[in-house]
């Protein structure tokens, strides 16, 4: 036994004997600049040396200056690692480069950030560990994953409207962990946040983006005291009404056909009822709506101008309850609750006016032979429910209609005439969790947009054989198939990436006429007009929110789109960049490029006022719509209430189309290929915004400077001019003071340079044709008066027994501004010369609603 001792402390002292040798080893090396890398492998290859390491421990790029004073291995060492917190083991003849301390294993925290009380997903909510200086957001669906060292640390969610919470976590492992927030009731909190659900717009990687809640757009004065969403968005700089009370968007110069509207991700192409007094969505059924207007990140795609994306509410999965209110044009109700307790839940929401219930009895009353029926109405449904612990299913459906008609009933004829238009969409979701970093969604959609015209004559004798009957309809409409699928991947907590892929299938309608006439002696049956086309659309993309420091992070990626047409293909590669630099914890720097394209044209007569919309694709002879736009900005946020920002931004266009000389409504001489100019245009600006986000009284305000212009070759000689929609300044105020839970007192004001119009400067009556002809000096070459307008709205709430009441009073256009709505034309002979008079449409209006909640 003690032989054995002896040998094993004789063989322990020659272990340490050779390692003390190594490092006490002289050395010379010839190198005096290189990477740690460089200078390991020379150690390494001199006779009797032998150095062990990980390239996940030692930095091997890191570059190094030697002092010259180095004599021993140990010395080389030190110098060459002296920036690396690295200590040296000696055994077995080796020398082992580890860390001073030992590398803790990391481990994946994931789950879903949830309302407490209805288990509704929240979109955005940040996720922030500060011990760490580490955090994430949470996706569309609510899901979150970050990987971390194990170790006791705290998790801070926070999210707007919501109370912040803290989760304390000793992570030794993976952990699926779900957090329920607690809604604020108590204070009052602007609700207009920045992207990534973050208090601050310095944070955000995204230029141009905002997330607006159902919470502003219900307590916003709107239109007939109805809350609208749409309008609400009008509010943000940047977006400007189309016309006076209408829900048209056009956003930086752009036209509304490069709007791209989702509802649940599904594509609308019309998103107004009432000749677009108010929009399809409800405000009781939405749940969030995310606005992009620059800096479009490669997930998305397909318009130039803006993103819409409306995400309706998930249903309640603990508790049936409803809400709903009576107004002056329509009423409206929303009933969510579980179909499985806690587990999978239900929404419905409908509206319908009841105008054609009031008039028609007055009408009939009237006995005049005269019917007319203005309706609309729309209806929303979705469901969701899980399979297994990793799936979850969703279905949602849209159906909206709008209609007037016009009846006449007498002795001896008939007279229908009237149109409708609607859109239809449904979608099916399936949202899979694949590991602890990877979340996934595959959304399969149907889209239609319909519009459609009758005119019904009949005259009808005492002999039957002497009967006429004409019969003319026009449809025009749009229908598209979609397969999408997109994947969310987090490494790391510097890295969010995002990839996925689309399939789209369009039938196009552009427009076709039924002529059917009848009398005692002919038939006619014919049709006129475009047979329907079919194109596809393929898009891939993949994206990156990387972190590159602890001040800077980007957003890159890129896309890549195909659409085919009559054997025809157009390719096209889309980079996108976003840039954000913090200076401090209250200043930061941000830009962005992004390069769109746009396969889809929308056709508009505006001389006809309906939504004659003729959706068309690209062909040979119409290529696709191009845009690049750069914008930069910088962001200052005051205590985490108040905020500044600034973004300026140019944008050109390419292959935006204008009807020619030959355009006409239900035009069948041309196809709308040939009545159709292309030319290109460009859009710059700068856009100021300051928000107040807490306290009782909330607000927020805007100014835009901009400039919008078009060109085509065979319009106005050639010559560049404004845009239709071309406004220089534009002013935005939003004020909310909540005094209590029981009183609510908001206003709006706007203001705005008119629009570009063209009015003749000159006329002259032509004496063989016996008419007036109006002299042009050029395209859009005066304006309309200067827009503005106040709205206010007073909000009285209750709480009864079993619900919650309230009472909405709404001042539109307070002060009784006369906004013209269009303006005419009038000759004066004696002087000769052109007056011009303005039709104002909409005065001041008050409304009262009722509205509960239960």
């Amino acid at each position: 036994m003690v032989r054995t001792r002896l040998l094993l402390l004789f063989l322990l002292a020659s272990m340490v004997c050779q390692a003390q040798t190594i490092l006490k080893m002289p050395v010379s090396l010839q190198r005096q600049t290189g990477t740690v890398g460089e200078f390991l492998d020379e150690l390494n290859k001199l006779p009797g040396i032998t150095i062990s390491y990980s390239t996940e421990v030692v930095d091997l790029q890191r570059r190094v200056q030697l002092s010259g004073q180095e004599k021993t291995v140990e010395d080389y060492l030190r110098s060459i690692l002296k920036q690396q917190a690295l200590r040296f083991v000696e055994q077995n003849g080796k020398v082992f480069l580890v860390p001073e301390t030992p590398v803790k294993k990391k481990y994946t925290v994931r789950g879903y950030i949830t309302d407490s009380k209805s288990d509704e997903r929240l979109i955005g909510a940040s996720i922030y560990i500060p011990s760490k200086k580490a955090g994430t957001t949470s996706n569309t669906y609510g899901f979150f994953s970050i990987t971390l060292e194990q170790d006791s640390l705290e998790i801070l969610t926070t999210y707007a409207g919501y109370f912040p919470k803290a989760t304390p976590l000793n992570l030794q492992g993976d952990v699926e962990l779900n957090i329920a927030m607690e809604r604020n009731v108590v204070t009052n909190e602007m609700v207009v946040v920045n992207a990534e659900g973050k208090k601050n717009t310095h944070n955000r990687t995204l230029t141009g983006k905002t997330d607006v809640s159902s919470s502003l757009i219900k307590s916003s004065p709107a239109l007939m005291g109805e809350a609208d969403v749409l309008k609400t968005l009008q509010l943000l700089p940047g977006i400007q009404a189309g016309n006076e009370g209408s829900n048209g968007m056009n956003v930086r110069g752009g036209s509304a056909d490069q709007n791209l509207i989702l509802l649940d991700g599904v594509p609308v192409y019309n998103a107004s009822h009432a000749f677009g007094l108010f929009s399809i969505f409800n405000a009781d059924a939405v749940n969030n709506i995310e606005v992009l207007k620059s800096g479009f990140p490669a997930s998305y795609g397909g318009r130039l101008s803006s993103v819409i994306d409306v995400h309706m509410k998930e249903g309640d999965k603990y508790k049936l309850h409803g809400e709903g209110g009576i107004g002056l044009v329509f009423s409206k109700f929303t009933l969510e609750g579980p179909l499985k307790r806690g587990r999978s839940s239900f929404l419905l929401s409908a509206r319908r006016t009841y105008a054609d219930l009031f008039i028609r009895p007055i009408m009939k009353l009237s006995k005049s032979g005269t019917d007319v029926i203005p309706f609309f109405g729309d209806i929303s449904a979705k469901a969701n429910f899980p399979v297994g612990e990793k799936n979850r299913f969703y279905l949602s459906a849209y159906l909206g209609q709008d209609k007037l008609h016009v009846k006449e009933d007498y002795s001896d004829s008939k007279y229908r005439a009237g149109f409708s238009w609607g859109n239809i969409t449904a979608m099916t979701r399936w949202n899979h969790v694949f590991n602890k970093k990877t979340f996934s969604n595959f959304t399969f959609t149907y889209s239609r947009f319909r519009f459609n015209t009758v005119q019904t004559d009949e005259q009808v004798g005492p002999n039957p054989a002497y009967g006429y009957k004409s019969d003319q309809r026009y449809v025009s409409g749009i229908n598209d198939w979609s397969l999408k699928g997109d994947i969310d991947y987090l490494p790391s907590p510097d890295h969010f990436v995002k990839a996925g892929f689309a399939l789209i299938l369009h039938k196009y309608h552009p427009g076709l006429t039924y002529h059917f006439e009848k009398d005692s002696a002919n038939v006619v049956n014919s049709q006129l007009g475009n047979q329907s086309l079919y194109s596809s659309e393929y898009d891939v993309y993949v994206e990156d929110d990387i972190r590159l420091s602890s001040k800077m992070k980007a957003n890159i990626g890129v896309r890549f789109s195909a659409f085919a047409l009559k054997g025809k293909s157009f390719p096209t590669l889309q980079p996108r960049l976003n840039w954000l630099y913090k200076l401090t914890g209250k200043w930061s720097l941000k830009a962005s490029y992004g390069k769109m394209n746009q396969f889809i044209h929308l056709l508009t007569n505006s001389t006809v006022g309906l939504p004659t919309d003729l959706w068309v694709p690209v062909t040979p002879t119409i290529p696709p719509q191009v845009s690049h736009q750069f914008s930069g900005g910088a962001s200052y946020t005051y205590d985490r209430s108040l905020e500044f920002s600034v973004e300026a931004y140019y944008k050109t266009l390419k292959n935006v189309i204008d009807y020619g000389e030959r355009s006409g409504f239900n035009n069948t001489t041309y196809s709308w290929e040939e009545v159709l100019e292309i030319g290109k245009g460009r859009t710059y600006g700068i856009e100021c915004f300051a928000q107040k986000k807490k306290g009782k009284f909330t607000g927020l305000a805007s100014y835009t400077l901009s400039r919008s212009w078009r060109q085509f070759d065979e319009i106005n000689d050639g010559k560049i001019f404004p845009f239709k929609y071309d406004r220089r300044h534009e002013i935005k105020i939003a004020a909310i003071w909540r005094r209590s839970d029981k009183f609510e007192l908001a206003a709006n004001w706007f203001f705005s340079t008119g629009n570009a119009i063209s009015l003749p400067a000159s006329y002259y009556f032509d004496p063989f044709t016996r008419q007036y002809v109006d002299i042009y000096d050029g395209r859009n070459n005066s304006r309309m008066p200067d827009y503005h307008r106040l709205d206010v709205s007073l909000r009285f709430i209750k709480q009864k027994r079993k619900y919650l009441r309230t009472w909405v009073v709404s001042l539109y256009n307070a002060y009784n501004r006369f906004n013209p709505f269009f303006r005419y034309k009038t000759y004066e002979h004696p002087d000769n010369k052109i007056v011009f008079r303005d039709f104002s449409a909409f005065p001041f209006l008050p409304s009262i609603s009722y509205q509960f909640k239960f």
